[in-house]
């Protein structure tokens, strides 16, 4: 049984870590095959991607009672991490496409840092958040510290790092890291759904836009408005959106004609 299945909803990309009786934890070998669904997602025909996990668990993290084979995922003297989950928090960004979580059970450690690299987050009632770094004596990796002081500011990113206390989904929807909360039944369509409606926008828009959300979280207003310019002319100049462009102007001129 593959640790990592994926499934082509159209042109939405549905990948499932797939190891529930771990609670999807991460071994060397999901994460190999995690590489291959980022792969996989990068190709053009997939313009939208939904992250989750398979039985009552997203992600807990790193498989601790089956350490990573030092000969496949790091450099002797090195943490591992530039070979372990590095790799895959810099595949999410680099993707010019919206990747959606769907976080439908517990996520903790490295698996909350994989939910918190991607667009947008939604939970199932039943979700978990656990910073469970802090417990076993390490600092936050997979991005973490990158991303979550960006989505709940520093002081409460700090303190939950701190403590490592669980939050549950109506507390992370109170916080701002997960967009929506819906019932366990209904959350995989849900984010399918919301895959499918950024799927269907025209051009290159949303990964352009994705880049210049990225750009303006480190530069000052005057660099972001410069790459605002360079990334609106790519866009305009996107066939798909030239004749999006003709599409709207057509039915406003048929409103027109019709009043």
């Amino acid at each position: 049984m593959s640790p990592v299945i994926t499934h082509h909803d159209g042109p939405v990309l549905v990948v499932t870590l797939n190891r529930p009786h771990v609670l999807n934890a991460l071994d060397a070998d999901t994460l190999y095959a995690l590489a291959d669904a980022w792969h996989e997602a990068a190709d053009p025909s997939v313009r939208a991607v939904v992250v989750t996990g398979s039985g009552r668990g997203f992600c807990a993290g790193a498989d601790l009672r089956t350490p990573p084979d030092p000969s496949r995922t790091a450099r002797p003297g090195s943490s591992g991490l530039r070979h372990t989950y590095h790799p895959h928090v810099l595949a999410m960004a680099a993707l010019e496409k919206p990747v959606i979580a769907a976080v439908n059970g517990a996520a903790a450690g490295a698996g909350l840092s994989l939910a918190a690299a991607a667009d947008v987050r939604i939970a199932a009632d039943t979700a978990k958040f656990v910073p469970a770094f802090a417990a076993v004596g390490l600092v936050p990796d997979a991005g973490g510290a990158y991303f979550l002081p960006r989505l709940l500011g520093y002081a409460r990113a700090y303190e939950w790092l701190a403590t490592g206390r669980p939050v549950l989904a109506e507390e992370a929807l109170r916080w701002g890291l997960v967009s929506r909360v819906v019932p366990a039944g209904d959350l995989l369509g849900d984010a399918v759904e919301l895959a499918h409606r950024m799927a269907a926008m025209p051009g290159a828009a949303l990964g352009l836009t994705k880049r210049l959300l990225d750009h303006g979280l480190t530069h000052g207003l005057a660099d972001l408005l410069n790459e605002e310019a360079r990334l609106q002319a790519l866009a305009v100049a996107d066939p798909a959106r030239q004749r999006a462009r003709a599409e709207v102007a057509r039915r406003l001129s048929a409103d027109e004609e019709d009043r």
